[in-house]
């Protein structure tokens, strides 16, 4: 199967970081021995050998699988990875073959290729030391008790063209009808009436004005409506009300984890130009009389901001159409 140009442009890249670590280590250095506990030797090229860890390191970097989820040697991804691989190693030696590494230019991109891998190192260091259960579980709690808690309902809702209709529905459910057969056969909400017309659990300040004024005294159990809507007339049914409930530690798990990385990177990078003396020697631009400017009318681009991070958020996201 023939590589497709991005594959071959992602081969020439990942090739020039195999070429950094070759001539780091010198040309014709066997691996006999597995770089991590358990490692399989996948493929030999010459005497260098592959092992499933490099293929999956491939595979990470290409984000096709997440960091820590396992590959399958025996996948069709893991052959297209190793296969990939197979293909930076012989270009990378053919390139020492050649003598490329030699070339001024070649020097300063692996000297780039080899900060970035080390830059890379550093983080994942860093970050693996201080994002750790305790300081997951710490955010949370934390985050827990900052949070601003309102009430929240579970209802159903039957909605109708006309009020005479939903005066007609309320009737007969107050007779003893069933308000999810009446949603299923009456209700023009295409979105719930094949579930019963089941909205789930929402805070009402998610919902449209109508339905919380309708809901601001209502007690569980009760029938609600009808009353008007911009899709209708609505007949609620309120199923439970509740204090609203947070989001679970392992639901909320990936956003505390990104922010603790993110923070923890920034603390980094803040304590190195602390103590790093950095001087810029590129001026603002010169301007010249008669130059062309831009447009008045053309949106200006921002400078560049140093991205951010919010705390995570426990409260649940909206739900509610």
């Amino acid at each position: 199967m023939r590589s497709s140009p991005a594959t071959v442009a992602r081969t020439i890249l990942s090739a020039l970081c195999v070429l950094t670590i070759l001539t780091a280590c010198g040309p014709g250095k066997s691996t006999d021995s597995p770089p991590e506990p358990g490692d399989v030797a996948a493929a030999k090229v010459g005497d260098q050998t592959i092992w499933s860890s490099d293929v999956k390191r491939e595979a990470v970097a290409q984000g096709l699988i997440g960091e820590g989820e396992p590959l399958d040697v025996s996948s069709d991804l893991f052959r297209r990875m190793l296969d990939q691989v197979v293909d930076q190693k012989l270009l990378a030696a053919e390139a020492l073959k050649r003598k490329l590494d030699q070339d001024p230019s070649a020097q300063r991109r692996l000297e780039a290729a080899r900060e970035r891998i080390l830059g890379d190192m550093l983080v994942e260091k860093v970050v693996e030391t201080a994002v750790n259960e305790n300081a997951i579980r710490a955010l949370y709690q934390d985050q827990l008790k900052q949070a601003k808690q309102s009430e929240e309902f579970r209802a159903r809702q039957i909605l109708l063209n006309s009020q005479a209709e939903a005066d007609a529905v309320k009737k007969l459910i107050a007779a003893g009808g069933s308000f999810e057969a009446l949603a299923m056969e009456r209700s023009t909400d295409a979105a719930t009436r094949f579930n019963g017309g089941d909205l789930g659990y929402f805070t009402s300040d998610v919902m449209p004005e109508a339905y919380a004024l309708a809901l601001k005294t209502a007690k569980k159990g009760e029938l609600v409506g009808p009353f008007k809507t911009d899709a209708g007339f609505a007949v609620l049914k309120v199923e439970d009300r509740r204090p609203e409930q947070p989001i679970s530690l392992e639901t909320a798990r990936p956003q505390i984890v990104r922010f603790l990385t993110y923070d923890e990177v920034r603390e980094l990078l803040e304590r190195l130009r602390n103590r790093a003396t950095i001087k810029t020697l590129i001026g603002q631009p010169i301007e010249v009389p008669g130059a062309p400017t831009e447009p008045a009318s053309a949106p200006k681009t921002p400078p560049a901001a140093t991205p951010s991070a919010t705390a995570p958020s426990l409260t649940k996201p909206e739900t509610a159409k």
